[in-house]
C-alpha cells in the first residue's frame, strides 16, 4: 500500500507546474502595448499641407475688414497730416511680390512723370568684341571686353550695375558666371533684352532711367515722391511704377480686364477710335 501511494505522489509531483519556473506574460508593458489598438497619428503630406494652407489663406481674406483699407488720395492724405513738419520727407512704395525657386529676382527701368530724387548713375559692362564693343565704347559703356572680363567680374574688380552681352558671346560667359550674377539679377538674359546686338540702342534707351529690383523675398521698395507734391503728380508716379512692374513680372491681367470693360466688342491688337 505505501508503495503504491508513493508511486502515485511522484506521479502527482511530475505532472505539477512548476511556477517559480513560469512567467506571465499577460501583464508585461509590450504585451499590453500590442493589445490595446492605439491610434496611428496621420502626417499629412506636402501636397495636402499646401491646399490647408491656401484654404486658410482664403478664409482669412473673406474675414478682412475692407472698410480699414484706404483709397490712395485718403492714404496720401493721412501720410501728409503725420509729417506735417517734414514736407521734404520720401514717400516710399513697398510692393510684395511671389518670387518661385529657380526663378530670377523682379528687375526693371522706370522714368516717372516726375522724380522724387536724383537718378543714380549707372555703370554699364558689355561683353562685346569688334564693331560692336567699339559702337558700345562710343555709345557711353563704363567697361567693354570680351572673354577676358570674366576673371574680374568674378572677383569683384568689375563693378557695374547693368551688364549687356552680344549673342555671339553668351554661350563662352554662361558656364562661369551665370551662379555668380544670376542670383544678384546681373546675368544677361534674352527676356530681359540684355543680349542684343544692338548694344548701342539698348544704352540709348535706358538713358535717363531708374533700374529698380526686388530683394530675395520678393519686395521692392521705391521712393515714389517726397510730401510736398501734389496729389495727382504722386498718383502718376504710383500707377506708372505699378505698371512698370506688371510687366516685368507677367502680372497684366488687371490691364487687360480692365480694357475688355472699356471695349468689349475689342479683340486683343485693336483699339478703338
Amino acid at each position: 500500500m505505501s508503495s503504491v501511494l508513493s508511486l502515485c505522489r511522484q506521479c502527482w509531483l511530475t505532472g505539477r507546474p512548476n511556477l517559480g519556473l513560469q512567467r506571465q506574460f499577460t501583464t508585461t508593458p509590450i504585451l499590453l502595448a500590442k493589445r490595446q489598438k492605439q491610434p496611428k497619428i496621420r502626417i499629412p503630406s506636402k501636397k495636402a499641407a499646401a491646399a490647408k494652407a491656401r484654404r486658410k489663406a482664403a478664409i482669412a481674406s473673406k474675414n478682412l475688414d475692407r472698410s480699414e483699407f484706404l483709397s490712395v488720395v485718403d492714404a496720401i492724405s493721412v501720410l501728409r497730416s503725420v509729417e506735417v513738419a517734414s514736407p521734404n520727407s520720401t514717400l516710399d512704395l513697398y510692393i510684395k511680390t511671389e518670387i518661385k525657386n529657380g526663378v530670377a529676382v523682379p528687375k526693371g527701368r522706370v522714368t516717372l512723370p516726375r522724380e522724387a530724387k536724383k537718378m543714380s548713375e549707372d555703370k554699364i559692362l558689355v561683353f562685346a568684341e569688334g564693331r560692336q564693343a567699339e559702337e558700345a565704347k562710343k555709345a557711353g559703356a563704363d567697361i567693354v571686353g570680351g572673354t577676358e572680363l570674366i576673371d574680374g567680374v568674378i572677383n569683384n574688380r568689375f563693378k557695374a550695375t547693368t551688364i549687356l552681352c552680344t549673342p555671339d558671346l553668351i554661350k563662352a560667359i554662361t558656364p562661369r558666371l551665370g551662379r555668380v550674377l544670376g542670383p544678384l539679377g546681373l546675368m544677361p538674359s534674352d527676356r530681359r533684352g540684355t543680349v542684343t546686338d544692338d548694344i548701342a540702342g539698348y544704352i540709348r534707351r535706358i538713358s535717363g532711367t531708374s533700374e529698380w529690383r526686388a530683394d530675395k523675398t520678393g519686395n521692392i521698395h521705391m521712393p515714389i515722391g517726397l510730401m510736398h507734391f501734389p496729389v495727382d503728380d504722386m498718383i502718376k508716379n504710383i500707377r506708372h511704377f505699378m505698371a512698370s512692374v506688371k510687366r516685368v513680372t507677367g502680372n497684366t491681367k488687371e490691364a487687360e480686364d480692365s480694357r475688355k470693360l472699356k471695349n468689349p466688342g475689342a479683340k486683343p491688337g485693336e483699339c478703338s477710335n
